[in-house]
């Protein structure tokens, strides 16, 4: 049967029998329906109900009842109502959206959107249906479908902005958090002042890791309510992951003092302090965090390492065995313990527990999975071949490299796997039969492997067995040596290289590396200074290019050989913690390196010498953390051992 419209305006019709009679039930709706918006809800259901009477098939005074009932919380009812109008009249949207309505508020929700799906059958270009349907698709958790819902509420009505937040949200539980952000951020042209956008957006950013856009967003949320604990912290956080803990200090403590019960925001107030070196301050807020929440074991984790950076480190280990208590497969506090257990000397436990790096995030090992078993020392190797593979730095593969000699005397055919500018220097280990390049050259058949870092695991190595040859790297080939002897003509005093920074993305390099100004006290000696330094930063270089008295010649090292020939060619190199302080250790040259007061592990405490390299002398900052006394002290040294330095001329023949 074909159903007739529903009549929307002129002259209505009279039905047979009864004239007028529709008029005075059209009238009635009318009036109930003014009631209902006054609030006057028991009339409105009474007027309602006069007009049914007059007219019980009048679909205006059905849905009338049904909102009535709707207001009234019956909501069985207006289902009911709903119902009826429909059965009268299949073809009128309306009384699809109010049984849509009516099934939601009875929290029936899948039927309430097959009812709204019904309602833009009919009228697919009315927007609140699809306001209202979206809604419900996202509280049904049908965020996709939601999406979907809410770009065509767009195409409608584009400057919606609830629509885009709305969209936002959807997009965000979906994971498309780069869709979901500018959803946000549409939300904020058309109301700049929407604080929930605003924090919105920045959550979304902060999330992806796009700190630099979520300290924008969420500086726009608080210049309109500054005193929002919550996104003080996040604010706080997002400039902690881009190491500008100046910055972040004055946020945390805010969000600190506005929510002084929040455990979390004070965990990260306390992590905060500590990246900038106040541990004592650290360890009282990480205190205030525990006595709050106590089973939380993060924040006993990170108490621990302040303690250990105070060097309480009997009180460190104690909170790092309880956060492991907590959360026993805690892989950060493990490994964390492990560091500072060798940095104490008790490699007994420290080299098993390193393991447990492998499942930080953070600590950045490269990992590798083959179909042979990872060898640990644990079985013979007489006639096997083993693929020794780096997993960390580049400083930490030439440390451990020289673990490959000692594997090749138990009888088994090693295969060395580097980073391809290591190769060429590492090739030529005692032991080694052939050094490959990870990620380009093809993998031989292997009996067993082991990551570099864990070789002195596997050899249960301790303080008196630590493999310290004078020099274990080949001499750089004769050719490269010659080429760089030349760059530094006749030799006529001390020669001296020098590195002032390592990588900037090391976690530690701003207690690592020190500007090149601060070396300046060193420069006034009768001594020649030779750069080693690659990738000089920006306020470095502008340093470098004003001082005649350090020689650069670093634009013509194209590799580690490079560096390893000019080191051969000099005296003696003075450097922080990086990489060329390996290399010159594992050459056998004297090296001077300056250190942080509590530096990594393998530097160990208390002690101006290295067990790992015979030639390094070391020069520590004491407890005031300061590298003005550290190359005041070297000054005093270097000065000496250029005065007491003469090169041996070879004799004239007359």
């Amino acid at each position: 049967m074909k159903h007739k419209p529903r009549r929307s305006a002129g002259k209505p019709p009279v039905r047979p029998g009864s004239p007028g009679r529709s008029d005075t039930a059209e009238a009635l709706c009318d009036a109930a329906l003014r009631l209902l918006r006054a609030g006057q809800l028991t009339q409105a259901e009474e007027t309602c109900r006069r007009a049914l009477t007059l007219d019980a098939a009048s679909v205006d005074a059905l849905q009338a009842m049904g909102r009535v009932c709707l207001a009234l919380k019956r909501c069985d009812d207006a289902i009911e109502w709903f119902a009826r109008a429909i059965r009268q009249d299949v073809a009128v949207p309306e009384s699809f959206v109010g049984l849509a309505q009516a099934l939601q508020q009875a929290g029936r929700r899948d039927e309430a959107i097959k009812a709204y799906d019904r309602a833009l059958q009919l009228q697919p270009d009315a927007a609140e249906s699809w306001d209202a349907l979206s809604e419900l698709l996202q509280l049904t958790g049908r965020h996709a479908e939601a999406a979907l819902a809410c770009d065509r509420l767009l195409q409608l009505k584009p400057d919606r902005a609830a629509a885009w937040f709305r969209l936002g949200e959807v997009l965000e539980a979906q994971g498309r958090r780069d869709e979901a952000a500018l959803a946000f951020e549409q939300v904020l042209e058309l109301r700049p002042d929407d604080v929930d956008a605003a924090n919105k957006a920045g959550a979304v950013h902060f999330d992806a890791g796009r700190y630099g856009e979520a300290i924008a967003r969420f500086g726009q949320s608080l210049r309109q309510q500054p005193d929002q604990a919550g996104v003080l912290c996040l604010k706080g956080i997002s400039l902690r992951r881009l190491r500008r803990y100046d910055e972040a200090q004055p946020l945390g403590q805010r969000a600190h003092l506005l929510a002084p019960h929040d455990p979390d925001i004070a965990n990260s107030y306390g992590c905060i302090l500590q990246n900038l070196g106040r541990h004592d301050e650290a360890v009282t807020v990480f205190d205030k965090a525990i006595a709050i929440r106590p089973q939380t074991a993060d924040f006993h984790n990170h108490r621990g390492t302040s303690l250990a950076e105070l060097h309480r480190f009997d009180e460190a280990f104690a909170s790092f065995d309880r956060a492991i208590a907590l959360r026993p497969d805690f892989a950060d506090a493990h490994w964390n313990a492990a560091l500072f257990r060798l940095l104490t000397g008790d490699f007994a436990r420290g080299w098993a527990a390193r393991e447990w790096g492998r499942k930080c995030r953070a600590v950045g090992f490269v990992e590798r999975s083959f179909d042979v078993p990872m060898w640990l020392g644990d079985a013979p190797l007489q006639g096997r071949t083993i693929l020794l593979h780096s997993d960390e730095g580049l400083g930490d593969t030439i440390q451990f490299a020289r673990y490959a000699t000692m594997v090749a005397a138990r009888g088994a055919r090693v295969l060395l796997e580097v980073d391809a500018v290591l190769q060429p220097l590492l090739s030529g280990i005692d032991g080694v039969a052939q050094c490959l390049v990870r990620g380009l050259d093809a993998m031989p058949a292997i009996d067993a492997h082991c990551p570099l870092s864990s070789l002195p695991l596997a050899f249960a190595t301790s303080l008196d067995t630590i493999p310290a040859a004078p020099n274990y790297l080949p001499q750089p080939p004769a050719e490269r040596r010659a080429v760089w002897q030349q760059r530094l003509g006749a030799p006529s005093r001390l020669r001296v290289g020098l590195v002032w920074s390592g990588n900037p993305a090391h976690l530690n390099d701003h207690n690592r590396s020190v500007p090149l100004a601060v070396l300046a006290p060193l420069l006034d000696l009768d001594v020649q200074f030779v750069s080693l330094q690659k990738g000089v930063r920006p306020a470095d270089a502008a340093v470098l290019a004003d001082r005649s008295d350090i020689l650069d010649l670093t634009a013509d090292i194209r590799d580690f050989v490079d560096t390893a020939a000019l080191i051969d060619n000099l005296d003696l190199v003075l450097t922080v913690d990086t990489s060329v302080a390996h290399l010159a250790g594992a050459l056998g040259k004297p090296t001077w390196i300056m250190l942080p007061y509590t530096p990594d592990y393998r530097w160990l405490l208390d002690r101006d010498d290295s067990p790992w390299y015979p030639s390094v002398r070391l020069f520590r900052q004491d407890a005031r953390r300061n590298y003005a006394d550290v190359v005041a002290r070297m000054r005093e040294a270097l000065a000496t051992h250029a005065m007491s330095f003469a090169r041996i001329e070879a004799p004239v023949r007359l």
